[in-house]
């Protein structure tokens, strides 16, 4: 356990220790003069004397225990304690998502595919998420839960406002996107998406298996072999739900990811969904292992406080009784 204000804590202990050091010192006190009392060891040696000393000694030696712990408990949580440490290796590395949709946000199957991660989003905890549209970057990766499930929300029930901000229409003179140049543009919604990370990365692709028309004769920027390369480099797994035929099954095998031709519904998607995040890829940059802390941690401390507390009151009142 780390403190953040480690030097309140260590004022608090440096004044604990001079308080038990002042009361322990001797003090001359002035006294009148003493009355004789008649026998004495008589009266000491009864065994209701002898039970009330017990008692005595013994209600001062737990008063001073639950005191010096109470102390304690109050001195660490006033200092901050940042958490306790663990180890987190790769199978607890963190992973990112990008949601990948080529095809209209107002399709039904769309639509059941935003709502699935709607609900998922909200179950996550190291994860990222991140939604890019045909043309635009609708979520960056993201751990703001709460703002991407009300996003995907909004979406999955799209009306005339929202589609323009999922995928406002662009016209091109020499130029036709092609799912090649979608799916790069979803690679680049990685950080640093041109390396290896130690996050792992997985791209979901829901669409068409090719998104120009067979006659059409404007260029393309990039090929799939060319996505192929920046996949593999940058570590990213691209999974394929195919809405219809294409050349996408070689990519998302080479890529470790896996390829699902929705012929079966929603139930099909789903199945398909559970089975890519039941699979996820390996991180391409891990460390043996990485310290990790979970941030402020006081719950201990001021639960033995607590305790503490409680049990100071209730011996008082026994002792009182």
């Amino acid at each position: 356990m780390a403190l953040s204000w480690w030097p309140v804590a260590v004022v608090g202990f440096v004044c604990l220790a001079a308080a038990v050091a002042l009361a322990l010192l001797p003090i001359d006190r002035e006294t009148g003069p003493l009355r004789p009392l008649a026998n004495t060891t008589r009266l000491t040696r009864l065994p209701e004397y002898a039970r009330v000393a017990r008692a005595r000694t013994l209600s001062m030696i737990v008063t001073v225990a639950l005191l010096l712990i109470l102390f304690t408990a109050a001195m660490l949580a006033s200092a901050r304690p940042s958490g306790w440490w663990s180890s987190s290796r790769t199978d607890a590395a963190p992973q990112d998502i990008m949601l990948c949709v080529g095809q209209p946000v107002t399709d039904q199957t769309t639509a059941a595919f935003l709502s699935h991660f709607a609900a998922q989003t909200r179950t996550y905890g190291t994860q990222r998420i991140g939604l890019t549209s045909p043309n635009r970057r609708v979520i960056p990766l993201t751990r703001d839960y709460s703002f991407a499930a009300e996003k995907l929300t909004d979406l999955a029930g799209a009306d005339r406002s929202t589609v323009a901000s999922f995928s406002p229409a662009v016209s091109y003179l020499d130029y036709a996107p092609s799912v090649a140049d979608q799916l790069a543009l979803c690679i680049t919604g990685f950080p640093s998406f041109d390396a290896p990370s130690t996050h792992r990365r997985s791209l979901i692709y829901l669409g068409p298996g090719e998104l120009r028309a067979p006659d059409e004769t404007r260029a393309s920027l990039l090929d799939l072999r060319q996505v192929a390369d920046m996949a593999n480099r940058a570590g990213v797994q691209i999974n394929v739900l195919a809405t219809s035929p294409g050349p996408l099954r070689d990519i998302a095998e080479s890529t470790g990811g896996q390829y699902v031709s929705l012929d079966a519904g929603d139930a099909g998607m789903v199945r398909a969904l559970d089975n890519i995040e039941a699979n996820p890829p390996e991180p391409t940059a891990q460390a043996e292992s990485v310290a990790a802390w979970y941030g402020d941690s006081p719950t201990i401390p001021l639960t033995v406080a607590v305790v503490a507390s409680a049990l100071l009151a209730l011996a008082l009142v026994v002792l009182r009784r």
